[in-house]
């Protein structure tokens, strides 16, 4: 192996020129912005398969993170832009508690997690990178996923294109949206 300069060293490299648009935050609202300028009011009115949306709900849906921490990794996300999970509606906070767990057992029907993360980021300052739009995390996790790749290789290993992910979860998940209580 040589260096892109040139000069031979003994590592291999994985190449991942998508994850800049991620870094250089390629399609994220600064502002607060609805609609069109924001990633999660744009999504639902896109083909399933284009926006990668496993499962629609009335309120809320389920679409996988193009910038995943595993493979399977969804975001249940509510239509309407709302930032703060208190300003939810009594609706979306049961669908969503809902589509939380259709999540996680269609993960485990289709890919058999051990263990998940699942939580919300609210805030810049608590780490939301999209802080608009209010969205929980469901990520599914495994013994020894955590290896030396995204450690110290700063590299995510998915054994699986996401569109290929989100054909077998949209497959698995149940037919009807959850009633709201």
């Amino acid at each position: 192996m040589t260096l892109p300069t040139g000069e031979p060293d003994a590592f291999d490299r994985l190449w991942t020129p998508y994850r800049m648009a991620y870094i250089q935050g390629e399609g994220k609202p600064t502002d607060g912005a609805a609609g069109d300028r924001c990633p999660f009011c744009r999504v639902p009115g896109l083909p399933e398969a284009e926006g990668l949306v496993t499962a629609r709900g009335r309120s809320v849906y389920a679409v996988l993170n193009r910038y995943p921490y595993n493979a399977g990794h969804l975001l249940l996300c509510p239509y309407r832009h709302v930032a703060d999970y208190a300003e939810l509606t009594e609706q979306e906070v049961t669908e969503l508690g809902t589509m939380t767990q259709q999540a996680m057992t269609t993960l485990r029907a289709v890919a058999g997690p051990q263990g998940f993360n699942v939580g919300m980021n609210m805030g810049i300052v608590g780490g939301a990178g999209i802080a608009a739009h209010l969205h929980v995390h469901v990520v599914p996790r495994w013994g020894g996923d955590t290896n030396f790749m995204p450690v110290i290789g700063m590299t995510r290993v998915l054994p699986q294109l996401l569109a290929d992910t989100r054909d077998l979860l949209a497959a698995a998940w149940p037919s009807s949206p959850p009633t709201p209580a």
